[in-house]
């Protein structure tokens, strides 16, 4: 945490890998910091900018979406906060005042190609998530069609664990795990579909949901390369890993080019890396919005 976040002297309801969740009493004010994790660590490096870039994109497609889903949403607008916050400037551009909604503790994850854990799954079961997929593909091909792919969603530290549609019912009931899956794949093909008319591919997305007033609403961050993965049509090439404008590239930097062997403390980020990340985090944005970061 960097020192302006630690000067933020509101009680804090909860701290996750990137984002902070402040209590305002009515409300939440969640804050997007400049942190990384990779393989659910957190890195002691700071990525300058990136919760900006957090916070814009998901502002952009909250609006983008609200046709198919309402959401958290009260104010992203620094401008428009209350008094008492814009002491701190620190929140300008990384922050939203939300409502507060009974978190869904399901990661939703919609994938429409096969890449990560999928791909690996894949290979040994030609499954993925258990979910049968054609014989024949391979890394990165499109998959028939988007697959709701759930995970549980675990705290302190734990690794996530992909988790079968029907074990969604068990944990959160058939009416919930249905909708999550509809509304899950709904917001993924609208947003893949407008992304390919930018020249970007959405591979996966992972998205969360809360209840506020007993109805289900989007929450957290959506379509960001922290919890998406991004792909451009004119570098893409079927059977083989892609480059990808998210954090694809710090992943590549400690599995494949140090060895990371993830029982060790997090190592620090060089320079490069720290600047190629947040190039791809500025361009998966400007390219994505038509506007300039």
């Amino acid at each position: 945490m960097n020192n302006q976040e630690n000067g933020i002297n509101l009680p804090l309801a909860h701290k996750g890998k990137v984002r902070s969740v402040y209590d305002l009493g009515q409300n939440y004010l969640i804050v997007a910091s400049d942190r990384i994790s990779a393989f659910d660590c957190v890195l002691p490096t700071l990525i300058p900018n990136k919760g900006k870039v957090l916070h814009k994109l998901s502002m952009f497609w909250f609006d983008f979406v609200q046709g198919i889903v309402p959401n958290h949403i009260i104010t992203g607008d620094f401008d428009s906060f209350p008094a008492g916050l814009k002491r701190y400037e620190y929140l300008r551009d990384r922050s939203m005042i939300v409502k507060k909604a009974e978190r869904v503790d399901i990661e939703c994850i919609t994938r429409g190609y096969l890449a990560g854990s999928g791909w690996k799954e894949y290979q040994k079961f030609q499954t993925v998530c258990d979910i049968k997929i054609p014989a024949g593909l391979k890394e990165s091909s499109k998959l028939p069609g988007p697959i709701f792919t759930p995970s549980s969603k675990e705290e302190g530290g734990k690794h996530d664990e992909n988790i079968s549609f029907e074990e969604t019912v068990k944990r959160v009931g058939k009416e919930t795990a249905e909708s999550l899956q509809k509304i899950s794949i709904e917001l993924y093909r609208k947003v893949s579909e407008y992304a390919l008319s930018k020249d970007i591919i959405l591979a996966d997305t992972k998205l969360e949901f809360g209840f506020y007033n007993d109805r289900l609403i989007l929450i957290d961050e959506i379509f960001t390369p922290d919890s998406s993965r991004f792909w451009e049509v004119e570098k893409y090439e079927e059977g083989k890993p892609q480059d990808s404008l998210d954090k694809q590239y710090v992943r590549d930097y400690l599995e494949n080019i140090i060895k990371w062997d993830k029982s060790s403390p997090s190592p620090e980020l060089p320079k490069d890396i720290v600047e190629k990340t947040m190039e791809k985090y500025i361009s998966a944005y400007e390219k994505l919005t038509g506007r300039k970061f």
